[in-house]
């Protein structure tokens, strides 16, 4: 931070891997207008000496940009052709907040699940201290496990329900011990879906050419569990053939317990699995489809005389055996379905049966399967390695909880009410301070209907409650979707996923205190980042509104618990456009009354290349081989500027302020985007973002200020903060890609009527306005960032 001296220019030091560049400014008068230039220097350690001479020669382009990026704030940057700026205006609605919050309990970022041994080298000392060194505050913990359809055991210390055999269902140890340093799953032999949201390395039991695996549906959803009807929660099984093929006929291969009451049905439309509101298809019954009277052992259906053109194909079991393999006192073990294996294909007059279905153990050779659930059912033998997530006990002794507290999940998908709760019972025993529990992760993105994940919340959440009345509960950390979150119909057509779910545990009298979700916009890393940039506020703002129209409640605070660019690795999250990506969300996020964004990507990591179209990753800090130096990438300066200069990094409320944006030539989607604060400071801080790559934006401000006759702008000196490709640049080099500019933002004061944002920037505009008498603290808006 520049510091005032009446005699001394002031002066700023960067950190660099080879030394400390000290930048003096000087105040410099050109035409009408006064700004700053950076006069830089090079301080080096001793240590470094040696390699003085070539850094000095590296550096002076670093220090020449410093300098050429203050004299463009006011010179103007250079249009590309003969492009003139593009004009536009930012109409602040002063009279009103939309939001209010205190920044350092609000933006929040996520710890996540590593691979094998990448955790020990991403949290030392040093890095935490980068990672701190963003401004990000609160910190929520994410379950990798749940998104790998694997069970938790979040501590190593337990204990197995067939002790005698090291398998069964886990409970981890609640009581006080050695603290929990490291953490891993474990892989689910009785597995159903083909694919997962996490390593996608496993594969369905269902298809593996095994006769003596098997797939069995989770045995919670049960009546015995959920006290509903036996058909109130009806397991079933998609094949998908890949493409439309002809058939007529199916042999189940049962386990134990087998459906006594099933029906096979077909889907008339494109994919079932994907849903879009133009899909108005259902599933349909095959002629025989249909089945009462279930048996154990194998069961042949010709379902069909002619056979059909179909891709994919449902078993919808509504009836159990309940009757288990072998003898045993857990009655967990004969509830549910169980299918060893599956042939679905053509079955000819002379009775001989071809078969679509790729058998094999091996996620890219078998047929897709999906499947409403698995049982948690394991072995000791089924520990996942390769990968961990940080101990409970690590994160939480850590100086990364800035002392907040921190938002904790409990597996539900793939684990025991019974694990879950004995992890909140540890917790509280720890007497760590908890924001609150999240149950499950992505049920939706797994292709869990409402009814079955709103069963399995509500198993754990009772239970929770009962623990601790005052801690929060809620969910699901959806996915991303566009337009609206659906799933097939039931009786009555109701085909909303969110409005299902809150129904049932509306039914139920479990509580929902936050809703969490998650924004990754951008499935399509390898296009270009333009044109998605303009999309964000929209697509963000059609997410939260059919949200609310399917029945969330809006006085319970909305946490987005991850955001970035894309679920797949890339160039745009590396490169400036990361950036602008994570200032436009959160500021949108904000302005739509959001409590609490939480940055995905928050530890220092490495490239990916999963789309084998460019590498990047969702990362503020980069690791670098060979080297404990990290290299700080825009979405470090980018968060630096939200948290430490668009507002105030203080314990103190801000009030946010929406902005109308007015451009020469009107688009569906405004190449600028402003967000406004009012801060304690009684400062009003505006964050532009102009998403052009190659124009200049030419900003004028005003503020609709209540008991005003006009609208009014900043008096007196401007604070002006900007970040742009002059001061960020990466180097694409494949698994070696880095920047080779990497600067903090430019900071200078100015007075003017108008302001230039450089193509692909961020601006931090701060000032002062007229004084006028207002009626800021009597609006009846409550915040919820608490």
């Amino acid at each position: 931070m520049p510091r005032e001296n009446a005699r001394a220019p002031m002066r700023r030091e960067t950190e660099s891997a080879t030394g400390v560049i000290s930048h003096e400014v000087f105040e410099v008068r050109c035409a009408s207008h006064r700004f700053h230039s950076w006069r830089s220097t090079v301080r080096y350690p001793a240590v470094n000496e040696s390699r003085s001479a070539a850094f000095l020669e590296g550096n002076s382009l670093r220090n020449t940009a410093i300098m050429l990026a203050a004299l463009q704030l006011i010179v103007g940057t250079p249009t590309f052709g003969d492009e003139k700026p593009l004009v536009i205006s930012a109409i602040v609605s002063a009279d009103h907040p939309v939001n209010r919050l205190v920044p350092t309990k609000t933006l929040g970022a996520g710890i996540d699940g590593h691979e094998k041994g990448e955790c020990a080298q991403m949290f030392t000392d040093k890095n935490i201290a980068e990672m701190l060194s963003s401004g990000l505050g609160p910190l929520t913990y994410r379950l990798r496990t749940e998104l790998g359809s694997e069970v938790w055991h979040w501590n190593p210390r337990g204990k197995w329900s067939d002790p005698a055999h090291n398998c069964g269902y886990w409970t981890s140890d609640s009581s006080l011990s050695e603290p929990i340093n490291v953490s891993y799953g474990y892989r689910l032999p009785r597995r159903g879906n083909t694919i997962d949201q996490a390593n996608d390395d496993g594969y369905s039991r269902i298809a593996d050419g095994d006769p003596n695996s098997f797939w069995k549906s989770n045995p919670y959803l049960d009546s015995h569990f959920t006290g509903k009807s036996e058909d109130a929660h009806p397991q079933w099984v998609v094949i998908d053939l890949g493409a439309s093929k002809l058939v007529n006929a199916i042999r189940i291969h049962w386990g134990t317990p087998y459906a006594t009451q099933y029906r096979i049905e077909y889907w008339p439309g494109d994919d079932p699995m994907h849903l879009n509101p133009d899909d108005d298809d259902d599933w349909q019954l095959f002629a025989n489809g249909k089945t009462d009277d279930g048996h154990a052992g194998s069961d042949l259906i010709r379902l069909t005389e002619r056979p059909r053109a179909v891709q994919f194909v449902r078993i919808l079991m509504s009836r159990s055996s309940q009757i288990s393999a072998e003898s045993s006192d857990d009655i967990r073990d004969s509830l549910g379905f169980a299918i060893r294996e599956i042939d679905l294909g053509k079955m000819g007059k002379d009775g001989r049966f071809h078969d679509h279905i790729r058998h094999a153990p091996d996620r890219h050779r078998q047929t897709i399967i999906y499947a409403s659930s698995t049982d948690p059912w394991h072995r000791a033998e089924d520990i996942d390695y390769d990968t961990e997530q940080a101990g409970l006990d690590f994160i939480l002794r850590s100086k990364l909880t800035n002392n907040l507290p921190m938002l904790v999940p409990v597996g539900v998908l793939y684990d025991t009410p019974e694990n879950a709760v004995a992890e909140i019972q540890y917790l509280l025993r720890r007497n760590y301070s908890l924001e609150g529990v999240e149950l499950g992760e992505e049920p939706d993105g797994q292709w869990v209907s409402p009814e079955d994940y709103a069963a399995l919340y509500a198993g754990v959440g009772r239970r929770v409650e009962d623990l601790k009345s005052s801690l929060k509960i809620g969910g699901p950390s959806l996915q991303n979707f566009e337009d609206q979150l659906l799933t097939w119909a039931d009786a009555s057509g109701n085909r909303s996923w969110m409005n299902r779910f809150l129904e049932y545990i509306r039914g139920a009298k479990v509580r929902l205190d936050f809703l969490s979700f998650e924004f990754y916009p951008f499935d399509n890393i390898c296009a270009d980042a333009a044109p998605h940039l303009l999309e964000i506020p929209k697509r963000l703002g059609a997410m939260m509104a059919s949200l609310r129209k399917d029945g969330v409640p809006t006085d319970i605070p909305w946490l987005m618990t991850e955001y970035g660019y894309s679920v797949f690795g890339g160039r745009p999250e590396v490169d400036i456009e990361g950036a602008l990506f994570n200032a436009d969300t959160v500021g949108a996020f904000l302005t739509l009354s959001g409590a609490k964004p939480y940055l995905y990507g928050y530890e220092p990591n490495y490239l990916q290349d999963e789309l084998k179209c460019s590498w990047g990753n969702l990362m503020m800090l980069q690791l670098r081989p060979k080297s404990d130096q990290l290299n700080r990438l825009s979405v470090y300066y980018a968060t630096q500027l939200l948290t430490k200069e668009w507002m105030q990094p203080v314990n103190e409320t801000h009030e946010m302020f929406r902005v109308t944006m007015n451009q020469t030539k009107p688009r569906s989607s405004s190449v600028v985007t402003a967000y406004a604060v009012r801060r304690p400071d009684k400062k009003w801080s505006l964050l532009a973002i102009n998403k052009d790559p190659n124009r200049t934006a030419r900003l004028g401000v005003e503020f609709n200020l209540p008991n005003a006759n006009q609208p009014a702008s900043f008096v007196g000196q401007v604070e002006v903060l900007q970040f742009s490709r002059e001061q960020y640049a990466w180097h694409a080099a494949g698994p070696n890609g880095h920047p080779i500019r990497s600067l903090p933002p430019v900071r200078l004061t100015r007075e003017a009527a108008s302001y230039d944002l450089p193509p692909y920037s961020l601006t931090v505009l701060r000032g002062n306005l007229p004084a006028v008498k207002s009626q800021y603290r009597h609006s009846s808006l409550q915040g919820r960032s608490n």
